[in-house]
């Protein structure tokens, strides 16, 4: 076994390797580029080297810095975690040429499976069904049109080297298709140095799932069920399951089998992920096989009680594995939602910045940790989640620490272990309840919403999910609440609170002590400054504050601080969380992703509220504001220009993605504001129109 492996990446992925190598007794090094100097990673690793500037081409994807840290440590093996080179044939390569172990198949394995154009031959050689397409690089968009037309609309336009919804697009004319090639070919060049880029055919109303398999160096391969990766939006995974709820035990093991066929048919030694897309008569198709960790391993984990960074560590080091298919538990049901740093409601756009505050929910489940309820395959090493389930955050921030542009979105990974999907679903909404992010926005909102979804919920969806029920994008009007009046009467409770803490501050002057009155008028203001008056009322019995609001008593109970933004209590003997802050003269309340801001107020101040003038927020429309942080790449317009709507005006960068804003309306410009190549900072001025 190793005494010390190097981590070629950072953020969650590498947060996670360390803890499992720590519970092994491997020591770690840890990489990080000048913008990560205090990241999480670096603080958990027992050594660190410096590998360059913050782009990624200048550090992370520089193989001869990582090799070289490698020797500088004495490090034996390096885990590529997942993005940046964990699927790149030459690392792996030139890491075996140098003596040093990756953890990871082999390079062959890796040219032939990772590329998503040799896989793809490879599985038609092997008699897998594969979705028609053309199956080779393309170099010029006019090409790509020829091709696209040949196939068929819709089309999928692919990275080669791609992943995590990088270089991807799907195209519906021959526009989208030339402006996706071009898109998908700079993306793939930014994030992985390849801009290979192929097109096949898009299969409607398909389910994406995906086949964990493991093999090791003796000729042994197995499969360790499958994930449900259906939710998706603009083809990045949201929400995650195993099993998935729509597979039949048949189709489930017709799928393994296939999937460890393949692998074997390149002798893979490592975690892998064979990706199908399945129709709805349960038909499925070879998509592509991922030769790493996937973002979602922890799904397997929890449901078969395996810790699959270990089995990579193993495998490398030449043990076999100690388990037979047979052997391979499913208990229970897993989910993860990924939590990423972007505006809901502003078109997901990235959001960046310092996380002041950072609250998880409690853990009960930890990455690397063998639970107590059950024996492993191999006498307690391997395991890493199980027993009755629990809640789980894989995560390389903190609070205080900065969320940097130059990297993915992703804050960290929220998994939920249950009895059943049911169970699963319960404890993740309330988990997310009590999510607290501050200081950057998340899309903890969205996530909530999906789950309170009577689609999700019944396990009746596909790939187009997010598409087909949020066809405007994703705003506060699409939340809705099982019971709205229950967030008014939280806001009433808390300013209750807020008035006995005020009556018993000492120094009174003696017969003009605060008053607490039972009625209240609860305030709320919508966009165009139109004013909703409720009555409420409220009163306290011990620690009970029975508050009435529109007709519905809620007996509420506090079980935290005033100063809690997460706070639990009960309400009628039914437990609840929510978040609740108090926002200069209002409450801005949030539970089961809706939202509310409201103002809790006398009868006499609600009067005197309603005379106040609204002030209406400024005329913005004549100015292109940039919607995020990031670099403008690109402004494609010019002083004196006209432009029609939908026209292409800049192309900011940001997260490894290209974000192009285009004309909302016809227009003139009249300057340009900024210059290409800036670093932009949220709704700074881009151009201003006559």
């Amino acid at each position: 076994m190793f005494t010390k492996i190097l981590i070629a990446n950072r953020g969650e992925i590498a947060c996670r390797i360390i803890k499992t190598a720590k519970k092994m007794g491997i020591a770690t090094v840890a990489v990080y580029s000048e913008a990560d100097r205090d990241a999480l990673h670096v603080e958990l690793a027992d050594e660190s080297v410096c590998i360059g500037p913050a782009p990624s081409r200048e550090s992370y994807l520089v193989m001869d810095k990582i090799i070289a840290a490698c020797k500088q440590t004495g490090a034996q093996a390096v885990h590529p975690g997942y993005g940046f080179l964990s699927e790149n044939a030459e690392f792996a390569r030139r890491v075996e040429d140098e003596g040093i172990v990756f953890i990871g198949p082999k390079h062959a394995s890796i040219a032939a499976m990772g590329d998503k154009i040799a896989s793809k031959k490879l599985a038609g050689a092997a008699n897998v069904n594969t979705i028609p397409g053309y199956n080779a690089a393309i170099d010029t968009p006019e090409h790509a049109v020829e091709i696209a037309q040949g196939i068929g609309y819709p089309v999928m336009i692919k990275a080669s080297a791609g992943g995590g919804g990088k270089g991807l697009r799907v195209a519906f004319n021959d526009k989208e298709t030339f402006d996706g090639f071009t898109s998908c070919r700079n993306e793939a060049r930014n994030s992985f140095g390849d801009d290979r880029v192929f097109i096949e055919k898009f299969v409607e109303e398909p389910r994406h799932i995906e086949i964990q398999v493991l093999g090791d160096a003796h000729g042994h391969c197995v499969y360790l069920w499958e994930r449900e990766c259906s939710i998706q939006r603009r083809h990045q995974k949201v929400i995650e399951e195993a099993p998935s709820p729509f597979l039949d035990d048949a189709t489930r093991k017709a799928m393994g089998e296939q999937a460890v066929a393949l692998a074997k048919a390149v002798n893979y030694q490592s975690a892998g992920t064979v990706e199908f897309v399945v129709g709805k008569d349960k038909s499925f198709f070879f998509l592509e096989m991922n030769t790493r960790l996937q973002v979602e391993h922890p799904v397997t984990e929890c449901i078969t009680g395996l810790d699959l960074v270990e089995q990579m560590i193993r495998v490398a080091a030449g043990e076999p594995l100690a388990f037979t298919q047979d052997q391979i538990p499913r208990h229970g049901w897993a989910m993860e939602c990924r939590i990423n740093a972007e505006d809901t409601y502003r078109g997901f756009l990235p959001s960046t910045g310092r996380l002041v505050q950072f609250q998880p929910p409690e853990q009960t489940l930890f990455a690397g940790a063998a639970p107590p309820s059950r024996p492993s395959p191999r006498g307690g090493r391997s395991e890493v989640t199980g027993g009755a389930g629990g809640v789980r955050v894989d995560t390389g921030v903190y609070e205080g620490g900065e969320i940097p542009i130059h990297y993915d979105s992703m804050i960290c990974k929220l998994i939920v272990h249950g009895s059943d999907r049911a169970d699963a679903i319960a404890k993740m909404r309330e988990a997310l309840n009590g999510f607290v992010i501050r200081g950057v926005s998340s899309n903890i909102p969205f996530q909530a919403a999906l789950l309170a979804h009577p689609r999700f919920q019944s396990g009746d969806f596909n790939t187009g999910f997010i598409a087909e029920e949020y066809p405007k994008g994703f705003t506060a009007a699409s939340v809705t609440h099982d019971d709205p009046n229950f967030l008014l009467a939280l806001a009433v409770a808390t300013n209750r609170r807020l008035l006995e803490r005020s009556a018993g501050i000492s120094g009174q002057l003696p017969g003009h002590e605060l008053q607490i009155g039972a009625d209240f008028v609860v305030v709320q203001t919508d966009a165009a400054g139109v004013r909703t008056h409720t009555p409420a009322s409220v009163r306290a019995e011990g620690p009970v504050l029975h508050v009435d609001v529109g007709g519905r008593a809620y007996p509420i109970t506090f079980a935290g601080d005033l100063r809690d933004i997460a706070m639990h209590g009960d309400v009628g003997g039914t437990p609840f969380c929510a978040q609740i802050e108090r926002l200069t003269l209002a409450y801005r309340i949030t539970h089961q992703g809706a939202q509310v801001l409201v103002r809790v107020l006398s009868p006499r101040a609600a009067e005197l509220n309603a005379l106040m003038p609204f002030k209406a927020p400024p005329d913005l429309s004549k100015f292109l504001l940039s919607p995020m942080p990031g670099l403008l790449v690109d402004v494609a317009v010019h002083a004196g220009q006209t432009v029609r709507a939908g026209e292409k005006l800049a192309v900011i960068e940001a997260m490894k993605m290209e974000n192009i804003l285009v004309a909302s309306q016809d227009g003139v410009v009249a300057t340009v504001k900024a210059i290409k190549g800036e670093s932009l900072s949220v709704d700074q001025v881009i151009l201003e129109f006559v």
